[in-house]
């Protein structure tokens, strides 16, 4: 007897497409378009790879505008696009409220588990875990942007205003070692903290987090995102 493959196995993307596709949705929310060149960077890939996959995803409808400065997600890879970060946050829920595993370990463990859920367990996960609306590290599920619009990066804070802790950006999500530094120093959703030092000339800041004094450059301080506390 013949086994019946799943419904979505002939239209899912591959699992190198599929991370491209995150990548995407990621460039095409923070900054409303995709720079091929810059995709390269985020994938930590030579740009001729990029390029060779590019055509490939181009062929098959994921994309469009190839060789032009920005390419265009199609509805279907946009759909895809989603479907897999959706996958990819669920499971970073599974591995950290359900089976305890450390919050540093839990997307690079996601990265390998994304690619095999099917819908029905997607449904089934989005069920179990309540319907979150923000992976653990802060960062919001497609369509729910609208969650996080209220925070701030830190370097957008004032000295002294006190905040509450409530995302790392999927790019330092996607440095192990800057993770791991944020994770030791409790830079972390729920923690609160404030910004006690500026130094614009060394492109710096220093926020109090846990009776410690924690300095950090600009450009990480910009993916770090805060909620001001309610009245």
């Amino acid at each position: 007897m013949t086994r019946q493959m799943p419904s979505n196995s002939t239209t899912r993307p591959t699992h190198t497409v599929e991370d491209y596709l995150m990548t995407m949705h990621v460039m095409e929310r923070d900054h409303g378009e995709i720079i091929a060149a810059r995709l390269a960077e985020r994938m930590n890939v030579a740009p001729a790879t990029v390029a060779m996959t590019l055509k490939r995803m181009e062929r098959d409808n994921w994309i469009t505008g190839t060789g032009r400065k920005a390419v265009h997600l199609t509805e279907t890879g946009r759909a895809a696009a989603h479907s897999v970060t959706r996958r990819h946050m669920l499971t970073e829920w599974l591995l950290a409220s359900i089976l305890k595993v450390p919050l540093r370990l839990i997307h690079d463990e996601a990265h390998g588990i994304e690619h095999a859920i099917s819908q029905q367990l997607e449904e089934r996960m989005r069920e179990v875990l309540g319907n979150p609306q923000v992976c653990p590290h802060g960062n919001p599920f497609p369509g729910s942007e609208k969650a996080i619009s209220s925070w701030i990066p830190l370097t957008n804070l004032p000295v002294g205003e006190q905040v509450i802790i409530r995302r790392i950006h999927e790019y330092a999500e996607d440095n192990p070692d800057l993770l791991n530094f944020l994770i030791e120093n409790d830079i972390l959703p729920g923690v609160s903290t404030q910004v006690t030092n500026i130094l614009p000339f060394n492109q710096t800041l220093t926020i109090h987090v846990n009776n410690r004094e924690i300095t950090l450059g600009f450009q990480v301080a910009h993916f770090i995102f805060a909620e001001r506390p309610t009245a």
